[in-house]
């Protein structure tokens, strides 16, 4: 023999055939058990981090990760930092926003910065009228955000191209029945100017040069013009840029990077080792601007979305431990029926850590049967989710086709496992326990 023998007689007797009909039933039940357990807990969590993963693509794809405010009030800051001959002298051939977004892109996290200017609109059609969030951008700089990687018709590059464009998602080109190359009238209620007749809101047509379709309630809540005319439509000079964005690499871990920033403010009063040495423009940030962050929007949802995946996770882990500790009558069972061989075990001197091992090792086989085959099929179910709900015709969401997300994380799975093996250790405790307090004389006075 090459295993002990505590464990050569645990597997002996997982394998027995002379269990009674109803110890058998009982044992089937608690693999059954765990291994729906297990199964449901992969393909219910992984669904729920497709979900998740959504969000973050959809909603947080176009929400900024990091907002930059009054950056159009630090034009003197970098061109008065003596010390700072690159700041200043972009300062003197840049707009004042430029200077700040070289020393923004050298922080950790942060993938690309891009100006915009925002205001309320109502947006006019011959069909509609709809209240929307006004963004003028400069197209050069958002070649990476989503909305230009999900244009349905256009470019986001028309609004460069051509005087007074706008792009529009799909939802709000629906509900005002326009398409590409129609006219539309932006209003701006919080501006407005004096004409013979009195203060009217400021307002133009504009051009459709763009649909977009991000999957989400941006798409009817957001039109993108240039920062030019939005500029001239908002009455400001120049450029009319007044924030950033910052795009993270995570967008949790914007908090982060903004207490990078803070530091970074305040590096000319503390005196401390600035934030980032290789880069000067980073070392130190003007007093005038301040930061929000996506959370400060977005992060009730993205709460909800997790208190959710984590009651599943524990409503799914009851079902797990409930047939976990099924395993506890099926091995009491066993020490009922085995209570002979273990008295006789303790007459040839073994132990009662050996017994205690005899039983564990027959529970946490039965239990690995469960999780493995669990594991298995949740990995196999959940990789081909979308195809079977296809092939049944079930159609979850009821509307269009569906396409369930899912991402399988292989920590989830790790852990589902982990937790799958500590339950079931847990529950061969106390049947081990007891058969090791068999009393020898006790039990075979009577053969």
């Amino acid at each position: 023999m090459f295993q002990p023998i505590s464990i050569f007689i645990g597997l002996r007797y997982s394998r027995s055939r002379s269990r009674t009909g109803f110890v058998s039933f009982i044992t089937f039940f608690s693999i059954v058990g765990i291994l729906l357990g297990v199964t449901s807990l992969i393909t219910v969590v992984s669904v729920m981090n497709g979900f998740e993963g959504e969000l973050k693509k959809r909603i947080l794809g176009i929400v900024p990760h990091v907002v930059i405010n009054d950056v159009d009030k630090v034009q003197s800051f970098y061109a008065a930092n003596e010390n700072n001959t690159q700041a200043k002298a972009l300062s003197n051939t840049s707009p004042s926003w430029q200077p700040l977004r070289q020393g923004l892109l050298e922080f950790p996290h942060v993938l690309h910065v891009s100006p915009f200017l925002e205001s309320e609109a109502l947006i006019q059609s011959p069909s509609g009228l709809q209240g929307v969030l006004m963004q003028g951008i400069e197209p050069i700089y958002e070649q990476n955000n989503i909305i230009n990687q999900d244009m349905v018709i256009g470019s986001l590059n028309s609004l460069s191209d051509q005087p007074y464009t706008i792009v529009v998602g799909q939802s709000l080109a629906r509900q005002l029945k326009v398409t590409l190359g129609d006219e539309v009238r932006l209003v701006l209620p919080n501006k407005s100017v004096f004409t013979p007749m009195g203060r009217i809101p400021v307002q133009r047509v504009f051009t459709i040069g763009g649909i977009f379709n991000v999957g989400s309630q941006v798409d009817e809540s957001m039109v993108y013009v240039s920062n030019k005319y939005g500029a001239k439509l908002l009455r400001r000079k120049g450029d009319g840029i007044d924030k950033l964005r910052l795009y993270l690499d995570d967008a949790f871990h914007a908090n982060t990077v903004v207490k990078q920033l803070l530091l970074a403010q305040q590096a000319p009063n503390n005196k401390q080792t600035p934030v980032m040495p290789q880069h000067h423009l980073a070392n130190t940030l003007p007093q005038e601007i301040t930061f929000s962050v996506w959370s400060e929007s977005q992060g009730v949802l993205f709460s909800a979305v997790n208190m959710e995946k984590n009651m599943m996770w524990l409503m799914l882990s009851l079902i797990v431990a409930v047939a976990a500790f099924n395993i506890v009558s099926a091995l009491v069972m066993v020490v009922i029926d085995k209570q002979g061989e273990i008295a006789i075990l303790q007459t040839l001197g073994f132990t009662r850590a050996g017994v205690v091992k005899i039983f564990i090792t027959q529970g946490m086989v039965n239990g690995l049967w469960g999780i493995i085959l669990g594991s298995v099929f949740g990995v196999l179910l959940t990789l081909n989710l979308n195809s079977i709900i296809t092939m049944l015709g079930v159609n979850l969401l009821g509307v269009g086709v569906q396409h369930l997300p899912v991402e399988l994380v292989l920590s989830d799975v790790f852990t589902i496992v982990l937790s799958a093996l500590a339950m079931s250790f847990i529950a061969t405790l106390y049947p081990a326990y007891k058969a090791s307090t068999t009393l020898p004389a006790e039990v075979l006075r009577n053969e």
